[in-house]
């Protein structure tokens, strides 16, 4: 696939079609790993695949006395429906 340099804000980037994250395993907020070796940019997910952790394995990680409860934002300022 030929794609193009373009510049994005103060950085210049590339876009990656929906296929080729796909092949890749990767998803948009993936972290990756981006290298330049003999002039040739690698990049590499950290993590391979797709569903890194399982449920199970988040909620393992949870403290024992953890006790979930509801945070007091304060009053609403916009158009925000509570």
């Amino acid at each position: 696939m030929l794609a193009v340099i373009q510049k994005w804000g103060n950085h210049q980037g590339l876009s990656f079609t929906p296929e080729m994250l796909n092949q890749a395993q990767l998803s948009l907020g993936d972290e990756v790993f981006i290298t330049v070796r003999q002039g040739e940019i690698i990049i590499k997910p950290t993590v391979q695949g797709k569903g890194k952790y399982t449920l199970a394995e988040l909620v393992a990680q949870m403290p024992s006395d953890y006790n979930p409860h509801e945070e007091e934002w304060g009053k609403s300022v916009g158009k925000e429906v509570w």
